[in-house]
């Protein structure tokens, strides 16, 4: 029997159109929230509110770009006219950008990262965190350090200290929301099977084949998949983690537990 450990409460889920928030949307549906699915393009969030109001429960599309102050400040805004409360928020929205050395980064390229990963966090804790006290505590999570803090990328710089930003942005907001009875924390996942994750090539028997492989690096012998996310997003969101603020969920099955010294060989 599916836990309800999200009756009566409302749940907002950025980045909620694919991937990893798609399948949260579906998680904390299916367990009683009412669930906002925030992306930039309606059309994913809208699919997606699909599947949620199939499982009955109370949903809502937003369109909005987290790196946008304004767009961010009329998604609460619509929450609260809809719903009349917030209780937790997924903060998924989230880009790879393009790989570079420093030192060929375009400005530009750098500049889109930090706005869509960290500033977009920022925007949506800025303004939601009313809303949560608003509504008597509740629980923030964030797409964290993703593999960045156990893990490097020599053309990742970008997205590295991007992720890192939220590391930092996660402990200090914790501290500052406690008093409110809001919890902050962040998830770190490794090589999950999203489009994110697999960008080479669009035919199917590419992006198998390349998580096909990878699997034979990680310890427990296949790759991530969102539903393992979203489980742990739940997790962190529940009072089942009543006791958890400022931590950093690593969820990578045990990739980082290998070094040169004790990885599997290449095939």
């Amino acid at each position: 029997m599916t836990m309800k450990r999200f009756e009566n409460k409302v749940v907002l889920v950025t980045g909620g159109g694919s991937g990893i928030g798609h399948a949260t949307a579906l998680r904390f549906a299916q367990e009683g929230a009412a669930v906002i699915v925030v992306d930039r393009v309606a059309e994913h969030a809208q699919a997606v509110v699909a599947e949620v109001a199939a499982l009955g429960q109370n949903t809502l599309a937003v369109c909005a770009d987290v790196s946008l102050g304004d767009n961010v400040a009329r998604m609460i805004t619509e929450t609260l006219q809809r719903f009349g409360r917030l209780d937790v928020i997924f903060n998924n929205a989230g880009i790879g950008g393009k790989s570079n050395t420093v030192q060929n980064m375009p400005a530009e390229d750098w500049d889109e990262v930090i706005a869509v990963n960290l500033r977009g966090v920022f925007l949506c804790c800025k303004y939601g965190l009313p809303a949560l006290i608003q509504s008597g505590g509740g629980a923030i999570v964030n797409m964290g350090s993703s593999m960045a803090g156990w893990d490097t990328s020599a053309e990742g710089a970008a997205y590295m200290a991007s992720k890192e930003g939220v590391t930092g942005l996660t402990k200090s907001l914790a501290l500052q929301a406690a008093g409110h009875g809001i919890r902050v924390n962040a998830i770190c996942p490794g090589i999950i099977q999203t489009r994110l994750s697999f960008q080479q090539d669009t035919a199917e028997h590419a992006w198998q084949d390349y998580f096909n492989r990878f699997a034979q690096r990680i310890p427990l012998r296949r790759v991530g998949q969102p539903e393992d996310v979203a489980a742990a997003v739940a997790f962190l969101a529940s009072d089942d983690a009543r006791y958890i603020t400022g931590s950093m969920l690593l969820i990578d099955g045990g990739q980082t537990l290998q070094s040169w010294s004790n990885a599997p060989d290449r095939r």
